[in-house]
């Protein structure tokens, strides 16, 4: 790389923005005094302008000590820790170590469990409405005892009967109007927003069909419905129903958040309700309504796409869990079920037969972290609970971080082995939100209509616009986002009625981390299904660093490694900061329903076991994942329907 291209490189970081572009783009008037503006006009360029300048970055999915189970774990951070850490205050961890954000995060959901919300906070606390059960005060006995692993024991065997051990609405109440108060407390409009939010824990036959509940709204509405939990049922239907009554009950708004399905044994994107019945045009209709985002990549594995159902995809087998579910091992026919690219192809089909797309959702990212701290970047990852954090035991490193398995799955009948490890984990991932503001309804409002993207947990700037019209020069405009917004869609959007003679076009820019690593490429990946119902998909590279040209296979020649594994460092020689592309579908037909969504990938990094690992001075895991990864992000598909659609 040219010194030129580095400092090109470091001032298209600084400079890349919607604002900052547009801003050197405007003409200096002159000001002679034929040219003085009347009173009343508007001399910024500005105001106003209705489309979405800002992307936020954020989590949907975090869990603290009021999460039964982490609290069990021994996370002993509360709501508050967990805001505060979001907002960039440096916290204390539940072993006592500081933890701090390389930068603050600009929203987050805190989603402790519904089901016995606040039971190991209340039962430390020896909270008067919690002392009225015995469950309650059994609870309070072995965590003052220190018998925090058999208080998690008899919890879960109560539980796994299928009854609530503490069913009382009363109860219920007081947990839940404590939570609300802490996304008020945390809640600053413009400057950081903290959602109200919960998690629904579906878990029929150990499958995880875990689904996260966000409010638009404030407090005044989210308390005067108790949260649906899986006591309630186990059904996203009955879910739905709940979600229905509340927004009629209250004038509020909700959206449902499902989790990555590469744990649901088949059952997120199944070709049958939970209940057996077919699929319906009701049954999608209600489905995107009440879930139009998706979280396809977390600790617990990455679920953009499966080597078994890609093939022709090199970059498919990232973060794969495919052994089975917390209850069960993996079947023939599950996995197709579980990925979203397959679910988007799979939808395609269901729209032509049903009139309406039941897998038409947006994605993000997000932690699902049980510790109470939102740490997504590798070289700052506290683990999926309390008990995996970094922290010392008699001076020597956690063992536990790299080796404990963390399915919880039950032994399998024919012997085969089905174990998933902490090291097998992934750093996390973050949602980023395009908004026009940084407020509860404004970022809503962005995830209702899917303009997001998912992170495996890098903050790559990410946008794209699709359209008939669009040429490549669009792509250098310094009004790149109005361009796109005046003729096209963004991400989330759809293309409908093909013209004469045209194809999709996309233009995408992409701007690395400020804080971490150049990117590699960009590619687009299309799907489409044809007159039979069968599905097909294709990969593009569209964009790429480092003057690399495609082979005679059609295929790009990697970017490199400049890892230093030993030391867990890298460079940012090769791989550039910032990527255009612009590109017009060479297959288009006008007649097949079609969806296409961008990849951005980085250079190669250490993998956070490697930056464990070297802190520590310990060896690093490598019989079970390698030292060095590609982070990634993937933005909403924009859907294609014909005419006749």
């Amino acid at each position: 790389m040219t010194v030129f291209r580095k400092i090109q490189n470091l001032m298209v970081v600084a400079l890349m923005s919607t604002t900052a572009t547009a801003a050197l783009s405007q003409t200096l008037p002159d000001y002679g005094a034929s040219n003085v503006p009347k009173k009343d006009a508007e001399y910024s360029p500005y105001l106003n302008r209705g489309y979405p300048e800002k992307v936020l970055w954020g989590d949907t999915h975090l869990h603290t000590g009021w999460s039964t189970d982490a609290g069990f774990m021994g996370a002993t951070t509360g709501p508050d820790d967990a805001y505060r850490f979001a907002r960039g205050e440096e916290v204390v961890s539940s072993h006592g170590v500081r933890a701090k954000l390389v930068r603050p995060y600009d929203w987050l959901v805190v989603a402790d469990h519904a089901e016995n919300l606040g039971l190991a906070p209340m039962a430390l606390e020896k909270d008067p409405a919690l002392m009225r059960f015995s469950f309650g005060k059994r609870m309070a006995e072995l965590l003052a005892d220190g018998n925090i692993d058999q208080a998690y024991a008899e919890w879960l065997t109560a539980v796994n009967e299928g009854e609530d051990p503490l069913d009382d609405n009363s109860l219920r109440g007081t947990a839940w109007e404590r939570m609300t108060g802490y996304a008020e407390q945390f809640n600053d409009p413009g400057v950081f927003t903290a959602f109200i939010g919960y998690e629904w824990t579906s878990n029929p036959g150990g499958n995880n069909m875990h689904r996260n509940v966000i409010y638009r709204g404030g407090k005044d509405k989210a308390d005067r419905k108790l949260p649906f939990s899986n006591f309630d049922s186990s059904d996203p239907e009955d879910l739905w129903d709940w979600m229905e009554a509340y927004e009629a009950e209250t004038g509020g708004r909700l959206l449902a958040l499902a989790h990555n399905g590469n744990l649901s044994n088949g059952l997120m994107f199944d070709d049958i309700t939970l209940s057996g019945e077919e699929l319906t045009r009701e049954y999608a209709e209600r489905r995107m309504r009440w879930e139009p985002m998706y979280e396809v990549t977390q600790m617990k594995g990455d679920s953009e796409a499966h080597p078994m159902l890609s093939p022709n995809d090199e970059f498919a087998d990232y973060g794969t869990w495919d052994k089975g579910s917390f209850g069960a091992a993996k079947e023939p026919g599950m996995i197709g079920r579980e990925y979203a690219r397959e679910a988007y192809k799979r939808g395609l089909v269901y729209e032509e037969k049903l009139g309406v797309n039941p897998f038409k959702f947006g994605l993000v990212g997000s932690t699902d972290s049980h510790t109470g701290l939102s740490t997504a970047g590798e070289d700052n990852t506290f683990g999926k609970v309390s008990k995996f954090e970094p922290y010392l035991i008699n001076g020597k490193h956690n063992e536990e971080r790299f080796t404990d398995k963390v399915t919880g799955r039950v032994p399998d009948p024919q012997g085969r082995n089905f174990d998933i490890f902490h090291a097998e984990t992934l750093g996390a991932g973050l949602a980023a939100v395009w908004a026009t503001d940084n407020t509860r309804e404004a970022i809503w409002d962005a995830m209702k209509r899917k303009e997001v993207y998912a992170s495996t947990g890098t903050r790559i700037s990410v946008r794209v616009f699709a359209g008939w019209d669009f040429i490549e020069e669009d792509v250098q405009r310094p009004d790149f986002a109005e361009t796109g917004y005046r003729n096209g869609v963004p991400m989330g959007g759809d293309l409908t009625q093909a013209p004469d003679g045209k194809a999709p076009t996309l233009m995408v820019r992409a701007l690395r981390d400020p804080d971490g690593a150049n990117l590699d490429r960009i590619q687009i990946i299309k799907g489409w299904s044809d007159a039979d119902g069968q599905t097909y998909e294709k990969v593009y590279d569209v964009a790429w660093s480092d003057n690399r040209a495609l082979g005679d296979d059609g295929k790009l020649a990697p970017v490199g490694n400049t890892v230093d594994i030993e030391n867990a460092r890298y460079t940012n020689s090769i791989g550039d900061a910032l990527l255009m592309g612009y590109w017009k579908d060479p297959d288009f037909d006008s007649a097949e329903r079609a969806f296409y969504y961008v990849r951005v990938l980085e250079i190669p990094t250490p993998r956070w076991t490697t930056y464990d690992a070297a802190f520590f001075g310990v060896d690093r895991p490598d019989d079970m994942v390698e030292p060095t990864h590609q982070e990634r992000a993937y933005t909403s598909p924009v859907w294609y329907t014909p005419s006749n659609g």
